[in-house]
């Protein structure tokens, strides 16, 4: 097995990234089948299945990481590490994801556009669970992404390939699942591409930490959790869906289009500060 580490390091990206892939999905689509077959619903399938998946990934990047990538401590190669600083940043990303869901909110609710309403369940509940499920994805997503895959491009290809290679893989790999949920939900792949596209820079400016980038990604997670699970508000229907969100999903509309793009922009501002800086 070393010694086809050992080749593997060697060989071009694509090569790797669909061996990762084999290497961690070959042990869990036979668990993910059975759990498809045998629970209903959908929601269920979905963490029964990815929690496991998200497991075995952890456990599993320390071993390409020593035999392929030559790195003892990959989880901090990758910007996973554990330092004051990056507790600042993360905690600077949260502030600022959450910031931008209710200031995207706030001004839909000023124009007319939608109409804050009662919790359905206890806010306290809403906080608790939406700040546990931000994290979670966006410390699975961000390390996958801005951790793993970002380096395996960094390996090939200049800066500017990796930028947007990384963020054009985060988009459609959102998108595999079944073809009538992919015509459905394709109106927010731009969103999506944006979401990387600043999370990238995150990363950049933090000097390849990764507090940032979870910290943002995390920030909307978890603000849009406590609207939309919480049913915070109702759409009004005074102006089309395409403006608010198609399917009423923010990264699918104009408004959440323009919060993202004035994110992006912030961030790629921060990075370039820095860089004529050094």
């Amino acid at each position: 097995m070393k010694k086809y580490f050992a080749i593997l390091a060697q060989r071009s990206f694509g090569i790797r990234l669909g061996s990762f892939i084999l290497f961690l999905c070959l042990p869990w689509l036979p668990y993910a089948a059975l759990i498809y077959f045998l629970v209903d619903d959908s929601n269920l399938q979905t963490i029964v299945t990815m929690v496991p998946l998200a497991i075995w990934f952890f456990l599993f990047l320390p071993i390409w990481g020593k035999y392929v990538c030559q790195q003892k401590r990959i989880f901090e190669y990758y910007g996973l590490e554990f330092s004051r600083r990056n507790g600042v940043e993360l905690l600077r990303g949260l502030a600022i994801g959450v910031i931008n869901i209710l200031i995207l909110f706030s001004l839909q609710g000023i124009m007319g556009w939608l109409v804050w309403q009662e919790p359905s369940i206890s806010l306290l509940k809403l906080i608790l669970e939406g700040s546990l499920t931000g994290l979670g994805v966006a410390l699975a997503e961000e390390l996958f992404f801005r951790g793993f895959i970002y380096d395996e491009l960094q390996r090939d290809y200049k800066p500017s390939v990796v930028l947007w290679s990384s963020s054009l893989i985060f988009a459609v790999a959102h998108f595999i699942k079944p073809l009538p949920e992919v015509i459905q939900s394709s109106p927010q792949f731009l969103g999506l591409l944006l979401l990387s596209l600043a999370s990238a820079f995150a990363k950049r400016s933090s000097r390849g930490r990764l507090g940032l980038s979870i910290g943002i990604h995390g920030g909307l997670v978890w603000g849009y959790y406590i609207i939309n699970v919480g049913k915070l508000i109702e759409y009004s229907g005074s102006v089309p869906t395409w403006f608010t969100g198609v399917n009423n999903n923010p990264l699918a509309g104009i408004m959440g289009l323009v919060g993202l793009t004035i994110l992006t922009l912030w961030m790629r501002m921060s990075y370039r500060s820095k860089l004529s800086n050094l």
